[in-house]
């Protein structure tokens, strides 16, 4: 293929030249993001504070195991910590191996270069910096570069600034001065949508402006989940107790048993230091073994259960997690920033209102002149095309956005634009260009049996070029209803639509001119405007309502145009009459800002118009500055540093690649109102964890009360290791399924969010695990006391270990519904396996009751002792939904 006409005075680089670039500036390729190895992964889980708690205890049960000849102890501690973290290391490991979205594009692709004098097509990849591109309509940007030549040039940048039409020149005089890049400045991953040109590449691969934001949207952001940095306060606490409680009671017993009992003097030889000694070893276990009880083995395992479980559920409300902990974290957001095109609106130009003054209503067609001129006008005055309706009946189009809008209104007038265009014969054509600012067509056409010159563009440039304007059926003066005109464009201006304004010419059969000399006569006839918009989302207004009572800032950050951008947070309820200048601001004045002034105004901001990707990111980083919790969506790969940085970053199902892989949840309907079900799901998922710790905190409380208790009265502790490895680790297991399968509430809306700093465990909490925990212990010390007047049989222990289990079980159901006045039965059938779980538990304990028999230290009871054992327990439960009732009668 030898070069072009307009090629002629770019010769391109020579091979020697291409061989140099590519060893000074690299390949056309981007690195692909690091993935951690499996090992790695896994070792991630042992982050949880929670787990490294734990691994202290399992070290100190080692020690007693090891001195008693007794592992079952350190080996349910063990299994506790495997299955904790295998269950978190599977489900993200699965989550990665679904979501390695980030696949390679075509590097094959083929593009047309011009090198050694002569147009020739090498792969994408081959591109260097130099190198002469020639740039088609459809085509995709090989590489950053300038542009040389552009005839008519419009590129889709919506991956990068979020504007699906940017005119593009080389024209220094027609430079869009508001424009985010320069316009004659063309870069990788966007497209042409019209025209064609030619440009020099400049940078290539990692160098260009979607490789730099795909290496930032991969740096690894060290900024921790609320909740891990509200289980580190906890496991800390826990640890605190523990060893304070295990500190003291070995203290207490050594200076009483061991310091003031013996005489020190009188020891001569090592056999009068092993009484000594021995009791210290012993009260030294009972402080290990403190420290053991105090530990809650099952709360990793319940955080990392209802992660997972809500992880899959949430993806039937079409959100599809990546990392486990964003399920959670959406419950803690304080503020959205999210995009515009395709997240708040459909990223589908349609026409908003046709306005053609000679129409009936101004948009229905019928069978007379004025109908045919605007149908015939719009399909042959165009470059255009429809596809094939998809499966979904989706009738898209391919060429310039708003050329397809009209298009599509015609199609759904039941006109074949396709038909009507083939028919008209096309004697000459002007296309579209910035410098001229609209298109002209002149046919020959059937359906008005004469030559008609269709012009459609800026209506300022159109209604200028206009002698008269057609209006119901006459022709008036153009120059007074100018005002009038302009009226109404502005009207649609202040909407943030763009305007489209359309003209004809009879023309003589023996009338030879071409479009630009008819066009230059000034005899046109105006025959309308057509407003055309980006439409909001149906349900994001509401959606917008839902975040905004839930006590949740929403920020539009975009690279449209500030009076679009204002637009649309207007008609989505964001924008109100009361807000100032101080409420918006352009990505350009945001990055001037200092950071203590931009620190100043981040929270009052409700739009960023014309921002970049830089600005998105910095300012996601000020608010985390200012103690907000950021959730950011979008779908282009302008926001993929932003997504990362995020507390949650969320993208959008027909979002680009580099977009998902630096976010952590995927929105598959693009729905901004998914967001308003996972800020659900995360604050419902929170409470689950609190009424799990509530749970769990009282019966360590209980267990811990009865070991330090027993011990100070002289009473050994009356469960066995393999007792209280039920009532720890199986018991937790079911208890942490049970209260992880509650549904999600919509009460939770109404709350405002909770602060990171805040402790996990609420003063309601409190009350619940200190009073039910005190009450338990009183109760069952009481047991004790009155067992041990005479020496405890194996009946009466188990019955102790019976009535122990029963207080717990009767206790789920009253964590179950903590926080809310609601009855514990209520929505019980809803909790999928809460009625297997209730039913493993008493199974369970009764199994081990019955024939547990050495292993578990128990004789089997009769059906007489079971029923008071089961009655009494379950005062627990009834005294539960009693307080709830009198709670419920008060709201009332």
């Amino acid at each position: 293929m030898s070069a072009t006409k307009e090629n002629v005075n770019h010769i391109g680089l020579t091979d020697e030249e291409v061989r140099q670039s590519r060893a000074a500036h690299g390949v056309n390729l981007l690195t692909p993001p690091k993935r951690p190895s499996l090992f790695k992964l896994y070792l991630e889980k042992f982050q949880d504070p929670v787990v490294k708690v734990l691994l202290v205890a399992a070290l100190f049960s080692l020690i007693i195991s090891i001195v008693e000849n007794e592992y079952a102890e350190t080996i349910g501690i063990i299994a506790a910590i495997l299955l904790a973290t295998g269950i978190g290391f599977f489900f993200e490991y699965d989550a990665n191996k679904k979501f390695d979205l980030l696949n390679a594009v075509n590097e094959e692709t083929l593009v047309k270069v011009i090198r050694n004098g002569h147009v020739q097509e090498v792969p994408r990849k081959d591109v260097v910096v130099g190198d002469v591109v020639i740039l088609e309509t459809g085509e995709e940007m090989p590489a950053d570069g300038t542009l040389l030549e552009a005839v008519s040039l419009q590129v889709n940048e919506s991956n990068l600034t979020g504007e699906p039409v940017v005119s593009k020149t080389t024209v220094e005089a027609n430079f869009d001065e508001e424009a985010t890049y320069a316009s004659n400045r063309v870069l990788r991953g966007t497209t042409v949508v019209d025209g064609h040109g030619m440009m020099r590449v400049e940078a290539v691969g990692d160098a260009t402006e979607i490789g730099k934001v795909a290496r930032q949207s991969t740096e690894q952001t060290t900024e921790p989940t609320p909740l891990n940095i509200q289980l580190t306060k906890l496991a800390n606490l826990i640890g605190k107790i523990g060893f304070t409680a295990a500190g003291l009671a070995f203290a207490i017993f050594f200076v009483k048993d061991v310091i003031l009992f013996y005489d020190f003097s009188s020891f001569h030889k090592f056999a009068d230091w092993l009484p000594a000694l021995q009791a210290t070893l012993k009260y030294f276990m009972m402080a290990v073994t403190l420290i053991v009880v105090a530990v809650p083995e099952g709360l990793p395992m319940s955080v990392t259960l209802s992660l997972a479980l809500n992880m899959r559920r949430m993806l039937s409300t079409n959100n599809l997690v990546r990392k486990m902990h964003a399920c959670e974290t959406m419950g803690a957001i304080t503020v959205i920033c999210t995009d515009k095109t395709g997240t708040l609106t459909q990223n589908q130009m349609q026409v908003y209102e046709p306005s053609f003054y000679g129409l009936k209503n101004r948009g229905e067609l019928a069978d007379d002149e004025l109908s045919h001129v605007v149908k015939e006008g719009i399909s042959a005055n165009s470059t255009a095309f429809l596809e094939e309706a998809t499966a979904d009946g989706k009738v898209k189009g391919v060429g310039n956005p708003t050329e397809v809008a009209l298009l599509l209104w015609l199609n759904k007038q039941g006109q074949d634009y396709l038909k009507l265009r083939e028919a008209a014969q096309v004697v000459d054509q002007l296309t579209f260009s910035t410098e001229r600012k609209y298109m002209a067509t002149l046919v020959h056409s059937p359906l008005l049996n004469k030559k008609v010159l269709y012009v459609k563009g800026a209506p300022e440039i159109v209604l200028g070029k206009c002698k008269d304007v057609v209006l119901d059926g006459k022709r008036i003066d153009a120059a007074p209803y100018r005002s009038t005109v302009e009226a109404q464009l502005l009207g649609y201006q202040n909407m943030a639509m763009r305007t489209l304004g359309f003209a004809y010419k009879l023309v003589a059969d023996d009338d030879t001119r071409d479009c630009a000399s008819l066009v230059a006569d000034s005899d046109l006839s105006f025959v309308g405007v057509v407003a055309i918009s980006d439409p909001i989302r149906p349900d994001v207004p509401a959606a917008v309502q839902k975040c905004q009572s839930a006590g949740i800032g929403v920020k539009i950050v975009t690279g449209d145009t500030p009076g679009t951008a204002t637009e649309i947070a207007r008609q989505i309820g964001l924008w109100k009459p009361e807000d100032t200048e101080r409420n918006r601001i352009t990505g350009a004045d945001f990055a001037a800002l200092t950071d203590e002034e931009a620190l100043d105004r981040v929270m009052d901001l409700k739009i960023m118009s014309r921002a970049r990707p830089t600005d998105k990111q910095r300012l996601v980083q000020l608010l985390q500055q200012k103690g907000a919790v950021v959730a950011v969506t979008g779908d282009g790969t302008n926001d993929a540093p932003a997504l990362n940085h995020a507390q949650v970053g969320l993208s959008m199902g027909t979002g680009t690649s580099v977009a998902k892989e630096a976010s952590d949840i995927t929105l598959l309907d693009d729905s901004f109102n998914s967001i308003g079900t996972a800020v659900m799901w995360g604050r419902s998922l929170y409470k689950n964890i609190q009424r799990f710790i509530v749970f769990q905190l009282t019966i360590n409380f209980v267990a811990l009360f009865i070991v330090l208790l027993g011990s100070l009265v002289g009473t050994d502790l009356p469960l066995t290791v393999t007792q209280m490895l039920w009532v720890n680790l199986i018991m937790d297991t079911f208890a942490a399924l049970a209260l992880a399968s509650i549904p999600p509430s919509e009460s939770v809306m109404k709350e405002k969010p909770r602060k990171p700093t805040d402790f996990i465990i609420t003063k309601p909490m409190q009350v619940m695990i200190f009073g039910v925990g005190l009450l338990f212990a009183c109760i069952l010390m009481g047991m004790l006391l009155y067992f041990e007047q005479e020496s405890m049989t194996v009946r009466e222990l188990t019955i102790f270990f019976t009535f122990f289990v029963m207080l717990q079980f009767w206790n789920l159901f009253n964590a179950r519904v903590f926080g809310t006045t609601d009855s514990a039965f209520k929505g019980i059938s809803k909790s999928y396996g809460m009625e297997f779980i209730v039913l493993a538990i008493l199974v369970g304990q009764f199994l081990i009751v019955q024939f547990g028999g050495a292993v578990f230290r128990t004789v089997p009871l009769d059906g007489q002792t079971w029923l008071l054992i089961i009655a009494s327990s379950s005062l627990v439960l009834w005294v539960g939904e009693g307080i709830r009732w009198v709670q419920r009668l008060r709201k009332k």
